[in-house]
């Protein structure tokens, strides 16, 4: 049962960075809040089902609609603000989103809001359950990142990143596919977020804050932002640490830092990116093969 929630946990932060790295790492777009869509998405299901009563199936859906709205809006601004101002909006927009969590009776307050547990065809929820529907989704989000990579919409994306103004000038419409990639991206997120809100049958504003958007941050750039392969590892790999050395658990965002710090330095591709020392040299030991 332990390794299951353990998985669980892993395969949520798995889901996050997936959906982080659609707009930072295929659109080049900064976003340091990402934990707001996650709880706006936690939060929406909590009150959906528990307060209006609505089937889970109905609100995992309507979670996510409701994150990838506010995400759009986000890409919106997302045109007039660039690089480090948008980093700073981001942030802004986790801490008012949290704050309105924390402060509003509506959502709980600082007492947090419990969530019941889901019920499908008659089958309620276990844990089993979750760790099936989590990695499905995992499952359905690569192959949905695969199309997006080798279609028009992956190379638009790409040459946002690289080049804005470059791509503006071939036609690319940089505007609309800023706010798809927000909107995509924040979707997940929210789906997320309501899978998460039922599985832990209580949430709170402080499991959506600044330092569950660094994680996720770390998680993505760690196992190589652009890639659908860096996001998995960069997850598990800052998934599993603290539970195999239990000792550095209380220093986990210390831990996280310092790696952001050394890979930014040292391996800016991540560990796993398309121009990682660690990838190449692992294709060149096990051969070329096909790569994700």
């Amino acid at each position: 049962m332990y390794e299951v929630v353990v998985a669980i946990n892993i395969g949520i932060f798995i889901l996050l960075s997936l959906s982080l790295n659609i707009v930072t790492g295929y659109a080049g777009q900064p976003n340091i809040g990402h934990a707001a869509f996650f709880g706006i998405g936690a939060y929406t299901s909590a009150i959906l089902t528990s307060k209006i009563g609505f089937n889970f199936l109905i609100s995992l859906f309507l979670s996510g609609i409701i994150a990838g709205i506010v995400g759009m809006i986000l890409g919106m601004i997302s045109i007039r603000v660039r690089e480090d101002f948008l980093a700073i909006t981001t942030i802004g927009i986790n801490f008012v989103v949290v704050a309105i969590f924390r402060y509003s009776p509506f959502f709980g307050g600082s007492f947090g809001m419990a969530v019941p547990t889901p019920t499908v065809f008659g089958i309620e929820f276990n844990n089993y359950t979750y760790l099936s529907l989590i990695y499905l989704f995992i499952v359905l989000i690569i192959l949905f990142l695969r199309k997006i990579e080798n279609s028009w919409f992956g190379m638009a994306l790409g040459g946002i990143r690289n080049n804005e103004e470059a791509a503006e000038s071939i036609g690319i419409n940089v505007k609309k596919f800023k706010i798809v990639a927000f909107t995509i991206s924040t979707f997940i997120a929210g789906i997320t977020g309501c899978i998460y809100a039922h599985y832990m049958s209580f949430i709170s504003s402080d499991d959506f804050g600044f330092l569950t958007s660094i994680t996720i941050l770390s998680m993505t750039v760690i196992g190589g932002l652009g890639t659908i392969q860096g996001p998995i590892i960069g997850a598990f790999i800052l998934g599993i640490i603290p539970e195999i050395f239990r000792f550095v658990a209380d220093y986990r965002m210390l831990l996280y830092g310092g790696l952001l710090v050394l890979m930014m330095r040292f391996q800016p591709h991540g560990l796993f990116g398309k121009e990682s020392f660690l990838l190449n040299k692992l294709v060149n030991l096990f051969g070329r093969g096909n790569r994700w």
